[in-house]
């Protein structure tokens, strides 16, 4: 048996503890051959890249469509928990979601994946979803690397030996509702972030093409621009140098100065600083890369083309940061805006203008020579401040938004945790405020102070 944070619990009263297959059945999805294939007239088989996470994409590409009867046994029905099984990626084994809709009745689901099926009588399907889903299912322990190089779902073993923890139904019903709720909230949070992005994409785009006066345009060799906007070569703006040439994988004893690397710059800009690494400089070369506030930090070597161009606004006050080889740092001159200049940068990686200009090999590189030499359309300082500021407000808006979503999902899973394992009751927690038009994460905030 797999031990389980509910095996060390005492549980409540009538709460039980039984292995998944008294409550649900598992399904291993359909086999075909390439014969039995037709177009889109046939039945519809979904496999692999329909499951998202958290929903399924019925109208993909891969769609397979067959000319043969669907098995009822391979029929997916609302309710299902449809799960990979197989795949090259560990990541994307045990990826599920649940049925909610179906476009058709005869739909399969193909051989890499499985299905859940709760029996309704003794298990409610959006409890069960919702518990297959928290740390109490740990999915990563039935997973097995195989011959082919493929890792498989353990499925057998994971219906024998998977120990869930089960109470009464209609508990299982206002478990499933509360966190539906509050998992909805988190969606919506989600949607919201999506909307704000593709705002700020839109006005980047719009800002650097039209300008701010409504000028004409010229044709320039980077594009369309404001007819007052001048194209020089990016070295007139600033200074750039490469980073420390230095192992720093292992550099994890706090000595010396804070070192970021490429993997500290995501791919939307943000600087990343959740692991951290030191370097100890030893000459003057180190010491000149010493970061200051306002140096962009542009990440001109990667495994990844799409990588390649992601540049960060160092603006840190505490603690003193090098940045290492992979990084070129550019220290803006006073004559421009070293905000204007971060989000023109990583809006030529957006518009894959680096790879446009530069052959790319197994490492993907825009160097020092490179970067210098490269046109950039620039405007006077006061549009480059209007522009700065006019997406620095957005930016503002998203990253409000990002840390929102970052405490709702943490309040989510704490609740997740103690409802599905028995430790805060159901009982005692009032959602009925809710029906006032209440954010039901705000009243998680509140258990979770309580905590």
């Amino acid at each position: 048996m797999i031990e389980l944070p509910v095996d060390v619990l005492k549980l409540p009263a009538k709460w039980e503890i039984k292995p998944l297959k008294d409550v649900a059945e598992l399904k291993r999805g359909l086999s075909w051959s390439k014969a039995d294939e037709t177009d889109e007239t046939g039945n519809l088989v979904i496999s692999i890249p329909n499951i998202k996470e958290g929903w399924i994409d019925f109208e993909s590409k891969f769609n397979h469509y067959l000319s043969i009867e669907i098995p009822e046994s391979k029929r997916l029905k609302t309710g299902d928990i449809l799960c990979v099984g197989s795949s090259g990626s560990i990541q994307n084994v045990g990826r599920n979601s649940m049925v909610r809709w179906l476009p058709s009745a005869d739909i399969a689901f193909a051989s890499f994946t499985f299905i859940i099926s709760a029996k309704r009588s003794k298990i409610d399907n959006d409890f069960l979803y919702l518990l297959i889903n928290s740390d109490i299912v740990p999915f990563h322990k039935f997973t097995k690397r195989a011959a082919d190089g493929k890792y498989n779902f353990q499925l057998r073993e994971f219906e024998s030996y998977m120990r869930i923890p089960i109470p009464p139904l209609i508990e299982q019903q206002k478990i499933a509702h509360i966190l539906g709720t509050v998992k909805k909230s988190l969606e919506n949070q989600l949607k919201t972030i999506q909307t704000t992005y593709e705002l700020k994409k839109s006005l980047i785009y719009s800002l650097f093409t039209n300008g701010t006066k409504g000028e004409k345009l010229k044709q320039t060799e980077i594009g369309m621009v404001p007819e007052s906007w001048v194209v020089k070569p990016f070295e007139s703006t600033g200074q750039v140098i490469y980073g420390i040439q230095a192992a720093v994988a292992n550099n994890l004893k706090p000595i010396g100065y804070k070192i970021l690397t490429n993997k500290n710059i995501t791919i939307d800009g943000t600087l990343d600083l959740e692991k951290i690494n030191y370097f100890q400089p030893t000459s003057q070369k180190h010491f000149n890369t010493i970061l200051q506030k306002g140096d962009l930090l542009f990440n001109w070597r990667s495994g990844s083309k799409e990588h390649v161009g992601k540049t960060a606004l160092f603006d840190l006050d505490n603690d003193a940061y090098v940045h290492s080889s992979f990084i070129l740092r550019i220290r803006v001159n006073q004559n421009h805006n070293p905000r204007f200049l971060f989000y023109y940068l990583n809006y030529l990686r957006e518009i894959g203008y680096y790879q446009k200009v530069q052959t790319f090999s197994i490492n993907a590189k825009f160097n020092k020579s490179a970067i210098n030499a490269m046109p950039i359309a620039l405007p006077n300082k006061e549009i480059q401040d209007s522009i700065a500021e006019a997406i620095e407000v957005v930016d503002k808006k998203l990253l409000n938004l990002k840390a929102i979503y970052d405490l709702k999902l943490k309040l989510f899973r704490t609740l997740l945790h103690d409802l599905m394992t028995g430790q805060r009751p159901v009982k005692d927690i009032d959602f009925s405020i809710a029906e006032k038009g209440y954010e039901l994460t705000n009243i998680a905030l509140s258990i979770a102070a309580e905590a």
